[in-house]
């Protein structure tokens, strides 16, 4: 993946979407069928980052795992014992596999260590390490107590009894001993200190232990007993549900983007509390129908979503979906009792308060709760773009505010932890502002044309020839040189630019003339040489595309700034039709000319454009090719017209 992803403002989202399997039972069912008796065939298993790690860490503890696929999956089952008792794990930032394999490590008598990138050697552990040193085992941190990396001894277990563990901080601490204390064959209980965070993780997991044999008796949400005798037995086969967090990012976008968009592997009949986030958008006024095994959302049948206030405990990785839907809502709303997201793959809070705020909205963040007041215009346009902090969720949901406004994801690459193809999936489900790209060679009409078609159309018309000239003229009046490649570059990422048919306002004021000075032509050049101006207005252009459409003139339109633009047209004319035109426009602005000048200079020009080595002058494999040699400016724009239609 790339640095970043420009994201389309987007005109609506309807459709069907099938999930991939879900991160959170994905790794309890390869972990316990690695402890089970017998082979366990593992379908639909979600295959990204976290359960790669988890299968780079049963394979070298030597469980037998054998790709069938198809996203399916043979393991031969250790019935309880591993066979290799010396290795190192790297775990990445896979929290499900690094805590859930601390317990069973830690009961397992071999020598094992156990790392993960820098985030998760800041991720809390110690109190699941607590609990299982009350158990007897033999663990080290090795840089800060309570934090990982890892190192577990062959020690003395003392099973039996009851082993307690807080469960404020994290419910991995709980699911990681309940999965576990079945290898000791005593009778054991887990007392929870504390209110549990995130029950329907837990839920989750009792339901998986259950596939495998081993029934935990539960008294509220404060006693889980393991009773003697317990030990995994492979049910066979194993479906694994589609991951109902992912599935509240498409929910999320046909309740602001119209629907109806449907996503198919979970249900009325899921065993994931991420479910209930349809509920959420219940309480806003999305339209929500629900099936055994699907889940639709559509947008209110009248008016915006309105705010809500909500306890979060049970939707805890869907809540942030909540987040930016709010900013497509009537008034506040308040997430609550969110404190788990602070030891999650980054601090969630202050992350999405950060982030939230680039965007326009006035973010109140609290030890445990979000309070979003959404922007009471447009959603702002951030050049810097999105940051993720290596977290795969604040990319995912922060892709919902490209329903309202283009946005750049930083560091997209980061979602290959649980959804590795979100964002090709998000686009078959959108419906983005269309572009009408022209392109062609100097003094085609390319601009002429382009500026008609849009009139017509009633869409925005973007002169991308003029943005270097503007950026040196907004500069000069700000009074920033031209070799200032930094403050420049922040200049052309905010150009308040309006193209019309035959007027361009810079600040509201017509600067149509003001940009053909000498001098301006002069520091268009200096300022066109900067990279960081030519990035900057790479992003500039792309923010131009706003409803209900754009038709954006120049090079490269259609290749490098809207690849993905609905019709794409190059025009073309013999460079002596182009010569006389060009002759044309300078005696009607009273400039002298002389024809066999400009038409050598046509030809030059038309020389170097196609020799450039970067995004030489051409016609794309997707673009129309249109000669005007022997066409009126009126045929021209009837035949752009028509292709856009079809």
């Amino acid at each position: 993946m790339t640095d970043y992803v420009d994201l389309p403002p987007l005109l609506g989202a309807l459709g069907t979407l099938r999930l991939p399997g879900s991160k959170s039972i994905s790794n309890r069912v390869l972990l316990l069928a690695a402890l089970a008796d017998g082979e366990t065939e593992i379908r639909e298993l979600l295959e990204s980052d976290d359960t790669a790690r988890m299968l780079d860490a049963l394979e070298a503890l030597g469980v037998d795992v054998e790709p069938l696929g198809g996203g399916a999956f043979r393991v031969c089952g250790a019935g309880g014992v591993f066979p290799i008792k010396d290795a190192e794990l790297f775990l990445g930032n896979a929290g499900t596999a690094f805590r859930s394999l601390t317990a069973v490590l830690a009961l397992s008598g071999g020598h094992y260590q156990l790392s993960g990138v820098p985030r998760m050697h800041e991720r809390p552990i110690g109190d699941l390490v607590e609990a299982l040193r009350e158990l007897g085992a033999d663990i080290a941190c090795l840089e800060r107590e309570g934090f990982p990396p890892l190192e577990i001894a062959p020690a003395t277990i003392r099973p039996g009894g009851v082993v307690r563990v807080r469960g404020d901080v994290s419910s991995q601490f709980l699911t990681g001993l309940l999965m576990a204390l079945p290898l000791t064959g005593v009778e054991t209980s887990v007392e929870v200190v504390g209110e549990l965070t995130s029950k329907p993780y837990i839920e989750i997991t009792l339901a998986t232990m259950a596939r495998f044999g081993v029934h935990v008796l539960r008294e509220g949400w404060q006693r889980f007993t393991i009773p003697a005798g317990s030990r995994y037995r492979s049910p066979g086969v194993v479906e694994v549900e589609g991951d109902a967090s992912s599935a509240s990012y498409f929910l999320a976008l046909g309740a602001i983007g119209g629907g109806p968009l449907r996503v198919e592997g979970v249900g009325r009949d899921s065993i994931q509390g991420d479910v209930r986030f349809a509920e959420a958008l219940a309480l806003m006024g999305a339209r929500i129908e629900v099936g055994p095994n699907w889940i639709e959302a559509s947008a209110p049948a009248a008016g915006k979503l309105r705010g809500i206030e909500i306890d979060c405990n049970s939707i805890p990785d869907a809540a942030m979906t909540l987040a930016t839907t709010a900013l497509f809502a009537e008034g506040p709303t308040t997430l609550n009792n969110i404190a788990s997201w602070r030891v999650k793959e980054t601090d969630r809070i202050a992350a999405m308060a950060t982030e939230l705020s680039k965007l326009g909205a006035t973010v109140c963040a609290g030890a445990d709760f979000l309070r979003i007041e959404p922007p009471r215009g447009a959603l702002l346009t951030p050049y810097a773009g999105i940051d993720t902090y290596d977290d795969h969720r604040i990319a995912m949901c922060f892709s919902l505010a490209s329903m309202a406004t283009t946005l750049r994801i930083n560091d997209p690459g980061c979602v290959a932890k649980t959804f590795p193809d979100y964002f090709e999936r998000l686009a078959t489900l959108t419906r983005p502002v269309p572009v009408i790209a022209i392109d062609g060679p100097s003094a085609s009409g390319k601009g002429t044309i382009a500026a008609r078609v849009a009139a017509t159309l009633g869409w925005h018309y973007l002169d991308s020839g003029a943005l270097y000239r503007l950026t040196a003229l907004a500069a000069r009046r700000a009074g920033v040189a031209w070799d200032d490649e930094a403050r420049v570059a922040n200049i052309a990422a905010g150009l308040d630019v309006v193209f019309g048919e035959n007027s361009i306002k810079l600040s509201g004021e017509e600067v149509g003339e003001a940009i053909r000075h000498e001098d301006i032509s002069s520091g268009a050049s200096q300022v066109a040489a900067l990279p960081a101006v030519r990035s900057a207005l790479l992003f500039r252009q792309r923010v131009f595309r706003q409803a209900p459409g754009l038709v954006a003139d120049g090079r490269d339109m259609g290749s490098v700034v809207f690849p993905d633009a609905k019709t794409k047209v190059f025009l073309t004319a013999s460079v002596e039709v182009r010569a006389q035109r060009r002759y044309k426009q300078l005696i009607e602005k009273g400039i002298a000319a002389n024809i066999r000048p400009l038409l050598l200079d046509l030809r030059e020009r038309d020389e170097r454009d196609s020799r450039r080595s970067v995004a030489p002058l051409q016609q794309e494999a997707d673009a129309k090719l249109l000669d005007t040699t022997e066409l009126t400016i009126a045929a021209t724009v009837e035949q752009v017209l028509s292709w856009n239609k079809s």
